[in-house]
């Protein structure tokens, strides 16, 4: 039996919505199940498995962000995309805090709708079935397999997103990753070109793992080129960016 491009549930308010995002991705080799509101969708969850969600920021009785953040307490690895009307930082932010992985603006290309579905799919089938070394640097300990991060032996809570951002660096410390190299590594390789978008992540990695997130002493910015993760011994304090 061939595989399908992936299963993801489709969760908006809108009925005319759902429809049209249900016949086009079915037509391009998606499965997809649909839900009108947060009940429905946390209901789908539990219920079954999925490799991604297009969850909308915007919906009556509990919101988007409401249900994103308790769908990532039931489905800790599962891809959410938030699908929004509003672009503005705070909202973007409050979606990542939540636990979302990527967002979308409406009105949006339906091509770079299924790329990012596609990438994120990906990405789940690929996860790694070994356990990984633990990764420990300065006062930042890293445990790939457990997928938690410490701070001098204290908790940090990150996003799925914010947690595979660190690995990243981590695992390149002391090397400049490019703005480009990160975004496809960490993303996929349809992305490259979105700097804010990568910088909005990392603004927020900084307010958690920083003890001062203007004055960053691990996650340093190389103008224009890239971000490097760095033992802070090593380096001199660095202006953000």
């Amino acid at each position: 039996m061939n595989e399908t491009a992936g299963r993801v549930l489709v969760v908006d308010d809108e009925s005319t919505i759902r429809q049209a995002l249900g016949t086009t991705l079915n037509a391009l080799g998606f499965r997809t199940e649909t839900a009108a509101n947060g009940d429905d969708a946390l209901a789908a969850v539990r219920r079954d498995r999925f490799e991604a969600v297009l969850l909308d920021i915007n919906m009556p009785g509990i919101s988007g962000i409401d249900t994103c953040r308790e769908m990532r307490r039931v489905a800790p690895w599962l891809p959410i995309l938030m699908l929004t009307v509003r672009d503005s930082e705070n909202d973007i932010v409050n979606a990542l805090d939540a636990g979302a992985d990527d967002y979308i603006t409406k009105p949006f290309h339906i091509k770079e709708l299924t790329a990012r579905l596609r990438a994120s799919v990906r990405r789940v089938r690929a996860m790694p079935r070994e356990a990984p070394a633990v990764l420990s640097i300065g006062e930042i300990e890293l445990d790939p397999d457990r997928r938690s991060v410490k701070k001098s032996g204290e908790a940090v809570r990150l996003t799925p997103k914010e947690f595979e951002l660190l690995h990243y660096l981590m695992a390149h410390a002391g090397i400049c990753i490019t703005h480009s190299r990160l975004l496809r590594a960490v993303w996929g390789p349809e992305y490259g070109n979105e700097l804010e978008y990568l910088r909005t992540f990392v603004r927020q990695l900084r307010k958690k793992i920083e003890e001062d997130p203007a004055k960053p002493i691990y996650l340093l910015t190389d103008p224009y080129v890239g971000y490097r993760f760095c033992e802070p011994s090593q380096v001199a304090r660095a202006k953000p960016s």
